[in-house]
């Protein structure tokens, strides 16, 4: 039964009861209903709606983020720009959906082939807390767009974002059983999953659940797309900016708490300007606003519960036993709430473990190479492949950052972070598959081909 708990005050809030199997099944039921008739409508009825949910996003814009303040922490003035990023995704496939989704022609020796984007069924989506919207979102427009229909397993720590996501939909008039929210626990999963009414399924979360979700899913032969951990390099070379690169590796690291998938966990940063990125970069981590997420100032919040900041904690002193060097931070203030400062750590020896585990949380790695070939090499020593960013004005080192960073997305000058307009998602143990753009709008869709005479 998910509880809302307040991280910033311990406080715990409203209780959502989690739905018996028997609600389940009438859940399900009208997944399959809704999505018979959904199949059928034309484009111009997708997209108006796309538009009237995004309205919705508008309207209800601080609403909607003064509740993922209350569930997750997250400074308000970041709350608000997480419901423009989710009103933005709404519009682009309102805008570009229907062009995406156009037949494409290829003539034949003999004949002609045409293929066709046809919608697939329901969907299930698993998604975490750290964004609770966005995170959604990246899913949901485009399976409305897709002419799907979705069922949401939420993270239970953000019931109340589970909840109005579904009235979103409702209340911009989308038929009933067009996305529906699940209150379940992690163990009914699997048995929605291997039901046959399902025909695909996506998650971003850990590894650890990824594993799961992906085994249920390759048992059932069942499409899925994982967006995992990640532990994201954020290379600087002595071309660059350096005062942009340090100041912007400050919110890379920290944004969220540092609690995203494709925040700039590593820094790993050429001996020639590292004395000079550390002065910016370290003051930058020490003089963040760290407050009530409530209060616009405030850069960051607690983390997402006592627990995550323990797990972090414990992470830290991890690392400092393996031989790294706890630069700053990781003090946790005696208080309620699941507070921590952010930490830097330097000197992390080159066979520690730590070096290649992802801190989801405040934590910084930092990582002194001698050239290019040993920043790559550093990057790459890690089992996940998400995004990365490379800050260098010199055009060969691109071209190599660009060849040979094992990621999925790579950000030149500047940081990374998802955009509707731009396909999202990584390699190795990050997952498989993709989100946004075109490519998150074909991923849970029929490409049939037809062929014809001349």
């Amino acid at each position: 039964m998910p509880t809302q708990v307040n991280p910033a005050t311990g406080e715990e809030g409203d209780t959502f009861p989690a739905l018996n199997d028997d609600q389940i099944e009438v859940k399900l039921a009208k997944s399959v209903e809704t999505f018979r008739q959904w199949r059928n409508t034309d484009y111009q009825t997708r997209t108006d709606l796309l538009i009237k949910i995004a309205d919705q996003f508008a309207a209800q814009r601080t609403t909607l983020a003064a509740i993922v303040t209350k569930e997750m922490g997250k400074p308000v003035k970041q709350a608000l720009t997480e419901m423009d990023k989710c009103e933005k995704a709404f519009r682009f496939y309102a805008e570009n959906g229907p062009a995406m989704l156009a037949p494409t022609e290829q003539k034949l020796v003999s004949g002609r082939s045409v293929s066709h984007w046809l919608p697939y069924g329901p969907v299930l989506a698993v998604m975490p807390w750290n964004y609770p919207f966005w995170q959604v979102v990246r899913f949901m427009a485009p399976t409305i767009m897709a002419g799907n229909v979705g069922l949401l397993k939420h993270a239970s720590s953000t019931p109340g974002c589970a909840a109005a996501l579904e009235q979103i939909v409702l209340d911009a008039g989308g038929p009933e059983g067009l996305f529906q929210n699940l209150h379940i626990s992690s163990s009914k999963v699997a048995g929605i999953i291997a039901d046959d009414r399902i025909v695909a399924v996506t998650i971003t979360g850990s590894e650890f659940a990824g594993q799961k979700v992906a085994e249920a899913a390759g048992f059932n032969l069942k499409k899925v797309v994982l967006e995992l951990g990640g532990s994201d390099p954020f290379i600087v070379m002595p071309s660059a900016d350096i005062e942009k690169a340090a100041t912007t590796a400050v919110t890379a690291r920290l944004q969220n708490a540092g609690q995203s998938c494709v925040c700039g966990k590593r820094m790993i940063v050429h001996e020639d300007v590292y004395d000079a990125f550390m002065e910016i970069f370290a003051e930058g981590v020490k003089t963040i606003k760290i407050g009530d997420p409530t209060d616009e100032i405030t850069e960051m919040g607690p983390l997402s519960s006592e627990g995550a900041r323990d797990e972090i904690a414990e992470q830290l002193e991890q690392a400092v036993q393996q031989g790294a060097t706890k630069l700053y931070g990781g003090e946790i203030p005696d208080k309620p709430g699941a507070w921590m400062t952010p930490a830097i750590l330097t000197d992390i020896p080159d066979d520690a473990p730590i070096a290649r585990e992802e801190f989801f949380g405040p934590v910084a790695m930092v990582f002194k190479v001698k050239d290019l070939d040993e920043a790559i090499e550093v990057a790459n020593n890690i089992p996940f492949g998400l995004g990365s960013s490379a800050w260098t004005n010199d055009e060969s080192e691109k071209e190599r950052f660009i060849r040979d960073i094992e990621a999925g997305m790579t950000a030149i000058n500047q940081m990374l972070a998802s955009d509707p307009y731009a396909p999202f998602g990584g390699i190795k143990r990050s997952g498989h598959g993709r989100e946004l753009g075109s490519h998150g709008l074909h991923e849970f869709m029929n490409l049939k081909n037809v062929m014809l005479p001349e």
